[in-house]
């Protein structure tokens, strides 16, 4: 007897639906999966085997052939489980054809004694499913584990099971089991961060710095000796960026559950995330990939920041592989099993020393690095590299006097009360043109929305021979340029907001 259900998998951060084709036949005993299983779907049969006896059915001793369709995708992971349980059940009659809707969707992982597992993408999967005509309204059968986190799709029926017996039950209108609906208003954007700008004695230039950065959405580069406050800084600019939209959260929550990186008291990722990769990690690691393709730490700072500490110590490769990301904000990931493409709109936050030993230029200290040494330090940045940097800002030692102010700084709080008017003053400029800040603008975008005065130009022109800029950094100061103005409430931009947006491509200066 044939019986078939739907089921569905993720590619990238999309959901994929599929059928789940069992038949049962006269011949030797097997079990056979097919459809371009990988080892972890091909192990579903010992799983299943095990959870419909432990569940109290009856498995048969016949031949068994399951069939993923479509059968020119690879499929991994073990959310097919549940899905090839129903349709055996439902092939050997144990579960009436009837019994299961039309409309019904099946993913989870199976325990050996029946229970349900949580799997990782569920997020995914409802969002692409909601969009598909042939898939609203549908009823989703999942882990309990995972309700919440799908729940928050609207126009898809979720319903959590603990077990596959209870699952037959309620096919079988013996149990009942409630539709579960999350409201993504429970969730709120956390206010109370751990870290937080008062808390920083000094540093004036490099906190104004960062509040134009968080403005507009900027790349920042921090160098300056040990123990500056360089990381201190960097790891207080999620406390002043505006709070995510609901379709950001979304996003944001949609790829941490492909990830598997979704806590379970917390289906939804309501802030903006903070990522810190160790120096050591990989090119796969930061940029996404593996075998089977997994998002990486580019994507998994999706509207939110990715902090490199010590850049230079990072792998050349790795740097290198930024580039692509940083400038289209995407990052296409192709194998031999599948092509992905993950989002990847991040703050870049970079922190250097000026030397390897980190003493260059630092009054107090005596730099013993060689002048070969020192070269050969900063050319592990490349200029194309540097170019990306929107800010460059140099965070000088701290004075012990500075150290003893009592004088309180100000609050991460108000900071990001003038970030935010200036974010929201962005998005009503450029709601026709598909962009949400001033770090996406193209140069064709400058002589509608990057209006310059005749100072303003004649400065920009005089910065641009002096300094010998690229094309790329000529293009990232009237951006900041224009950051500065949206925070002084201005529509032109003037002379002091070119002044002011030179002053931080230092690295650009030719000594």
């Amino acid at each position: 007897m044939l019986a078939s259900v739907s089921s569905c998998t993720v590619l990238g951060i999309k959901g994929i639906p599929l059928k789940i084709e069992v038949d049962i036949s006269d011949g030797l005993p097997a079990f056979d999966i097919i459809g371009l299983p990988d080892a972890s779907v091909r192990e579903a049969k010992e799983r299943v085997r095990a959870a419909v006896r432990n569940s109290g059915f009856d498995f048969p001793y016949s031949r068994i052939t399951v069939n993923l369709a479509p059968a020119d995708l690879k499929k991994e992971g073990s959310a097919f489980d549940l899905a090839i349980a129903v349709a055996l059940l439902a092939a050997t009659g144990q579960l009436q054809i009837n019994d299961v809707p039309d409309n019904a969707v099946f993913v989870g992982e199976l325990s050996l004694d029946g229970n349900l597992r949580g799997i990782n993408g569920t997020l995914a999967m409802t969002l692409s499913l909601s969009e598909l005509k042939d898939y609203q309204n549908c009823i989703f059968y999942l882990p309990l584990a995972n309700s919440a986190e799908a729940s928050l799709v609207k126009g898809i029926n979720v319903r959590g099971i603990e077990t596959l017996t209870q699952l037959a039950g309620h096919l079988q209108n013996i149990v009942e089991l409630p539709a579960i609906k999350t409201l993504p208003g429970e969730f709120e954007d956390i206010k109370n961060y751990e870290h937080d700008f008062s808390e920083v004695r000094g540093q004036e230039t490099a906190k104004r710095a960062l509040e134009i950065a968080a403005a507009g959405a900027h790349n920042v580069l921090l160098y300056g000796p040990p123990g500056s406050g360089k990381t201190m800084l960097a790891r207080r600019i999620p406390s002043i960026l505006p709070s995510p939209t609901m379709n950001e959260i979304l996003e944001i929550t949609r790829i941490h559950s492909v990830a598997g990186q979704l806590k379970p008291d917390s289906p939804l990722m309501s802030s903006r995330p903070f990522r810190s990769p160790h120096h050591t990690a990989s090119t796969a690691g930061i940029i996404g990939g593996g075998k089977s393709p997994r998002p990486g730490e580019v994507s998994l700072a999706h509207h939110g920041v990715l902090f490199f500490d010590e850049l230079p110590e990072y792998n050349r490769e790795v740097l290198e592989a930024l580039r692509q990301p940083l400038e289209d904000r995407i990052v296409t990931v192709t194998r031999l099993a599948a092509t992905v493409t993950y989002p990847a709109d991040f703050m870049f936050i970079g922190s250097m020393n000026p030397c390897p030993c980190g003493n260059y230029g630092d009054p107090r200290r005596e730099c013993r690095c060689s002048p070969n040494q020192i070269f050969r330090y900063r050319s592990k940045l490349s200029g194309p590299l540097i170019d990306r940097f929107d800010i460059q800002v140099e965070v000088p030692g701290i004075k012990y006097e500075q150290l003893q102010e009592k004088t309180i700084s100000e609050s991460s709080e108000k900071i990001r009360t003038r970030v935010e008017e200036a974010r929201l003053h962005q998005h009503k400029r450029y709601t026709h043109i598909k962009i949400n800040n001033n770090a996406q603008l193209r140069s064709r975008h400058f002589e509608k929305h990057c209006q310059l005065s005749q100072e303003a130009r004649q400065l920009l022109h005089q910065s641009f021979q002096s300094l010998k800029l690229s094309m790329r950094a000529h293009d990232r100061i009237i951006k900041v340029a224009r950051t500065i103005a949206d925070l002084n409430r201005a529509e032109v931009i003037e002379a002091n907001h070119i002044a002011e947006a030179v002053q931080y491509r230092s690295l650009d200066r030719r000594e």
